[in-house]
């Protein structure tokens, strides 16, 4: 399937690093005509243009933009959430590794757009190489004029900071990663109110993702009728990164219009690894439901693979071939999530832990025929109960893979009662 890389352009163009380098290639020109426009043109830009969230909610990225009060007297924020820790995502390394000032570009427009002066760039701790690229884009881009005072001659300033996290999956939860940018635990905050409203530091604050704020410079730069002349419809517009691991010949980041059906994505990739068979794949991440092979045939957009049972998610695609064990894939998906847990919320905090250890006893041979029924059961208590949506990631690939792979975990289960569950020091 032929397409144009537009977020992936200059992956193999090492002097993108440079500010001279990412201007000859056409950089920084979308900066230069957005900030000859009002801020609420590219508002109303990047709403018609459809861009929706490329984290994993899929919110329409204008609407949360215009939810920013125009008339507060409060300084305001923009948090590029660079976390990235669903498990299978990394995309958005690729885009920091290899073309951080498209990044930059992306930050200061918006913040153009909401009237923000100061971006946070919130980065995982492990991506080390990440961060130290982003650092020396930043610094150039000040020294150039791009960043500080009066950005490219204009009335408008701003600058960007690094912050770096300490590896904690719940800190891509937009609220939690506010708690640990300010210096707290990472732990959700209560919503309402929204960030939009009271984010960082008491104060508005817009929070998107890397590679949605990528979009933003192809969208001012083009318009955005050529974005919506992109993907599977209205609903679903512009190009997707999608990072393929798993039983695959070629794993990696790839670029299409959102929307490619799964099916052309692994072609693309090479085919099954070794010639195997597809047994199952996950479309979104870890909290993504599992997909059979049954389902190769889905379009890879937010609508299309909801209607499928699962979610697009980070976009996070894991193949798996016909010697994948189901019940073993689920019981680790299940101890990241207890792992992960914050602690905070009672259905999550002890949820997680008895599914873990549920899938544990099933796995080592000692489940009871009653078991899976009490993973649902579990589950039913998690999902919807929490404050913020790891519950609901937690649940969703136990739900599924229960469900489309029953026979296989009923395979583990002696007929005899099983032992109890382990005690877990």
């Amino acid at each position: 399937m032929a397409f144009e890389p537009v977020l992936t352009r200059n992956r193999d163009n090492p002097e993108a690093l440079t500010v001279a380098g990412y201007r000859a290639a056409g950089g920084y020109q979308a900066l230069a005509k957005g900030l000859r426009m009002e801020p609420g043109e590219i508002i109303d830009m990047v709403k018609t243009s459809g861009l929706r969230g490329r984290g994993g909610a899929g919110f329409p990225a204008g609407l949360k933009w215009s939810f920013v009060p125009k008339d507060s007297d409060k300084a305001k924020y923009l948090v590029c959430n660079a976390d990235e820790s669903e498990p299978g995502t990394f995309k958005d390394r690729l885009l920091m590794e290899k073309d951080p000032h498209q990044l930059i570009e992306g930050c200061i427009l918006c913040s153009y757009a909401v009237g923000a002066a100061v971006t946070y760039i919130y980065i995982r701790g492990e991506y080390v190489d990440a961060a130290i690229i982003l650092e020396k884009a930043i610094a150039e881009a000040m020294e150039a004029g791009i960043l500080g005072d009066k950005v490219l001659g204009s009335d408008f300033s701003h600058r960007i900071y690094i912050h770096r996290g300490a590896g904690a999956y719940i800190c891509g939860e937009e609220t939690g990663l506010l708690e640990s940018l300010e210096g707290k635990r990472g732990q959700p905050r209560v919503k309402p109110p929204f960030p939009a409203v009271v984010g960082a530091f008491g104060c508005p604050t817009v929070i998107n993702n890397v590679e949605t704020l990528c979009n933003v410079p192809h969208i001012i730069e083009r318009g955005a009728d050529w974005f919506k002349s992109i993907g599977t419809d209205e609903r679903n517009t512009g190009p997707k990164l999608y990072a393929v691991s798993g039983h695959v010949e070629r794993p990696g980041t790839y670029e299409f219009a959102i929307g490619i059906p799964f099916e052309e994505l692994l072609d693309e990739c090479g085919g099954m690894w070794k010639g195997r068979q597809l047994k199952a794949f996950v479309p979104g991440g870890a909290s993504a439901g599992v997909l059979t092979a049954d389902d190769k045939g889905v379009c890879l957009d937010f609508d299309q693979v909801a209607k499928a049972g699962s979610m697009l998610g980070s976009a996070a695609v894991m193949v798996m071939d016909e010697t994948t064990d189901m019940v073993r894939v689920c019981t680790r998906f299940a101890k990241f999530f207890d792992h992960e847990s914050c602690g905070q919320c009672t259905p999550c905090r002890e949820g997680t832990r008895w599914m873990s250890m549920i899938l544990q006893r099933i796995l080592d041979g000692h489940g009871r025929p009653s078991d899976l029924d009490l993973l649902l059961n579990v589950s039913s208590h998690i999902g919807g109960h929490t404050l913020c949506a790891l519950g609901d990631a937690a649940v969703g690939p136990v739900r599924s893979f229960v469900s489309r792979f029953r026979d296989e975990f009923l395979a583990r289960i002696p007929e005899e009662i099983g032992s109890p569950l382990p005690v877990v020091r």
